[in-house]
């Protein structure tokens, strides 16, 4: 697996709205995209800064996994996502290396990417997502 750069920054919320102020008005960023991962249970918002996004992501069900990180580690960074060439083979490098893969099959993600999650226990106490974007 050869990542070809940090593909965004996942942070989660409990308000979206006044997240989206914060970036625009504080930071001076544009939302370019807000979307709902339904089997997910998240609405997220997109912003470039660079070539790196940041993605924010609030729960639409308190069950739903970023409602679970908020209740047990409050707001914050969730993740962080790695653009790679090649999601399937990256995910079984990364799992023939003793990581611990949360997906071991690509699944459907915000913006249209393929994603797998890489469990943080074997990661250092990171989430770490692989994105490849089979539509370019």
């Amino acid at each position: 697996m050869k990542p070809t750069h940090i593909e965004h920054i996942g942070i989660a919320v409990k308000d979206l709205k006044q997240a989206i102020s914060y970036y625009e008005n504080v930071l001076g960023l544009k939302c370019y995209a807000v979307e709902e991962v339904k089997d997910q249970k998240v609405k997220t918002a997109f912003f470039k800064v660079g070539q790196t996004k940041i993605e924010l992501l609030e729960s639409t069900d308190p069950e739903g996994p970023i409602g679970k990180f908020i209740e047990k580690k409050g707001e914050g960074m969730h993740h962080i996502a790695f653009a790679v060439e090649n999601i399937e083979q990256s995910l079984k490098d990364a799992e023939n290396n003793g990581i611990r893969v949360i997906d071991k099959i690509p699944r459907k993600g915000a913006e249209g990417l393929e994603i797998g999650f890489l469990h943080p226990k074997s990661t250092f106490g990171v989430l770490t997502e692989l994105c490849e974007n089979k539509n370019k």
